[in-house]
């Protein structure tokens, strides 16, 4: 999966509600451009080069898998959909929102519509203030200095005041912190990957991911079924108790919880389908014998997809040996699925339907579904 970008972004108004337009402009960039990281202080400012009213004044570090022009242009819609409008040949003018990129991580960009780092950002106080509270020693790329640095020697002489109201982060509307361990499930090709590793990236999570491409069996299963599927089960069972068993009891004080991209249970769900008679008995025999001593999640997400969809996702994947996998085959692993939701009163489960969702190119979409899973 691609890896977001680092941005940071100055914030600006002196117009109206300031403070409103602070916020109304950083809701919008987490809805349509990506993670917020950490928010700055607001600063109170006198105008820069003109004369006008203050300015309020924050910076924020952004993660987003968009590339840095196409940040530029969001902002700017943002910036004309709160209401302001620029006016060409004008450099200093009162402004509801002004929205800058000051760096791209350690890029130098330099085209008709984008400069980074940004070019006047040693000379403004109001700038490098804020921006010195997230990122104090992150290194300038062309002057080789520390924001911390670069604040001490800038000549601006204004009096840059902090107010005591704080910019609210909207990822905080999303609350992960009752839960210690998490489990995504769903069908082949349903995304359960995709979403636990952008919830462990996004809400500081720890993730356990199967490590189902290192099986043996899985080619020769796809190949053939019938002499291959007890020891596929074997296998899978083997490696998803070990691996679950030995990530759940390993502590990492710095993460805020476990978040897994399958439920060991799968195995008995799978199993069903693809063993008969004796060898399905016996195998259920020995998947009860260890399930006991494994701990269970304690918020359990399915995501469903219709077939039409789970086939689509399972083509763009290109994995040779998916590739003839049936419908029936993946409607029986569904309705396996549902039949074990269906029955348990232990643990709270959440069916989640993105069959018209696509929450890895869609942002929307991704909060959507975040949304669902933190709805009480």
């Amino acid at each position: 999966m691609k890896q977001p970008t680092t941005f940071h972004i100055a914030l600006g108004s002196n117009k109206g509600d300031k403070f409103k337009n602070l916020q109304d402009a950083i809701d919008l960039i987490y809805a349509r451009i990506g993670n917020i990281r950490l928010i700055s202080k607001v600063y109170k400012s006198p105008a820069f080069g003109f004369e006008s009213d203050y300015f309020f004044n924050a910076c924020l570090i952004l993660e987003s898998l968009l590339d840095p022009e196409i940040v530029l242009k969001a902002l700017l819609v943002i910036e004309s959909d709160l209401g302001r409008e620029r006016k060409q040949g004008e450099s200093y003018e009162a402004r509801i929102i002004d929205l800058d990129i000051i760096f791209v991580e350690k890029e130098i960009i330099d085209t008709e519509i984008l400069q980074v780092p940004h070019p006047e950002m040693t000379k403004r106080k109001f700038v490098l203030q804020p921006l010195n509270d997230i990122a104090s020693k992150f290194n300038h790329t062309k002057f080789n200095k520390e924001v911390s640095v670069l604040l001490k020697e800038c000549n601006d002489t204004s009096v840059i005041e902090p107010i005591k109201i704080w910019l609210k982060n909207p990822s905080k509307a999303f609350n992960f912190s009752k839960y210690n361990y998490i489990a995504i499930e769903g069908n082949i090709g349903a995304g359960k990957t995709s979403l636990a590793t952008k919830i462990a990236y996004d809400f500081n999570a720890r993730s356990i991911l199967e490590r189902f491409a290192d099986n043996p069996f899985l080619p020769k299963f796809y190949d053939d079924a019938q002499r291959y599927a007890f020891p596929l089960e074997m296998s899978f069972l083997a490696d998803r108790y070990q691996q679950i068993s030995d990530d759940l009891s390993q502590l990492d004080l710095f993460k805020d919880f476990i978040v897994s991209d399958y439920d060991v249970f799968k195995s008995l769900i799978f199993s069903k389908v693809t063993l008969e008679g004796e060898e399905f008995k016996l195998y259920r025999k020995l998947f009860y014998l260890m399930y006991k001593d494994i701990a269970k999640p304690e918020l359990y997400i399915y995501l469903y997809q219709n077939t039409k969809r789970l086939q689509e996702n399972i083509k763009k994947r290109e994995r040779d040996y998916e590739q003839n996998i049936t419908d029936s085959y993946l409607e029986k692993i569904n309705a396996g699925y549902l039949e074990f939701l269906k029955n348990q009163t232990d643990i709270n489960v959440k069916i989640i339907d993105i069959s018209e969702r696509d929450f890895v190119k869609n942002r929307t979409d991704y909060l959507w579904v975040l949304g669902e899973i933190c709805l009480e």
